[in-house]
C-alpha cells in the first residue's frame, strides 16, 4: 500500500485572480515560471487543456540534455477562481497526487491556496513548488 501526504501553500500575488488563473492555463505565461530556475520550459512542449478531463503536459529542458515531463489530467476547472488537476510519473502507474490551487480576490490582489495530497505529496516535492510560486509572483509582480 502506498503511503499518502499532503501539504498547503499559501501565497498572496500583487495582480487579480484573473491574471494569477491566467498564468495556471495559458502555455506562454506558465513556461515563464514552472519549473526550477535552472530549467526551461519551452512553450511548444507545453499542452495545457484546461477544462475536466481535459490534459495538461509541459516538458522541462536544461543543460547536458536534461529533460523531465510531469502531467496530468484536470478534475475541475472554474475560471478563475478554482483548478484542480492530477500530477505524477507520466511512466508510473497512475496519478501520484491531486493539486487544488484556489484563487480569493482581496481588493485587487490575489490569496492563492494551493494543496498537494497524495503519493508524491513530501518535502521534496513543497520544496520544489516553492520555488515555482516564488517564480510566479516574479511574473507576476514584473
Amino acid at each position: 500500500m502506498a503511503r499518502t501526504g499532503w501539504y498547503e501553500i499559501i501565497r498572496v500575488f500583487d495582480a487579480p485572480r484573473e491574471q494569477v488563473f491566467a498564468a495556471w492555463t495559458t502555455p506562454a505565461r506558465f513556461a515563464r515560471w514552472f519549473g526550477p530556475r535552472f530549467t526551461d520550459a519551452p512553450v511548444d512542449r507545453i499542452v495545457l487543456d484546461a477544462r475536466p478531463g481535459g490534459g495538461w503536459r509541459v516538458t522541462l529542458t536544461a543543460e547536458e540534455g536534461f529533460e523531465v515531463t510531469f502531467d496530468g489530467v484536470y478534475r475541475e476547472v472554474t475560471p478563475p477562481e478554482r483548478l484542480v488537476f492530477t500530477t505524477g510519473d507520466p511512466d508510473g502507474p497512475g496519478p501520484a497526487s491531486v493539486v487544488t490551487v484556489e484563487l480569493a480576490d482581496e481588493a485587487g490582489r490575489t490569496a492563492m491556496t494551493f494543496r498537494e495530497r497524495g503519493a508524491d505529496a513530501w518535502e521534496e516535492s513543497r520544496r520544489g513548488w516553492l520555488e515555482f510560486l516564488d517564480r510566479l509572483g516574479e511574473l507576476l509582480a514584473g
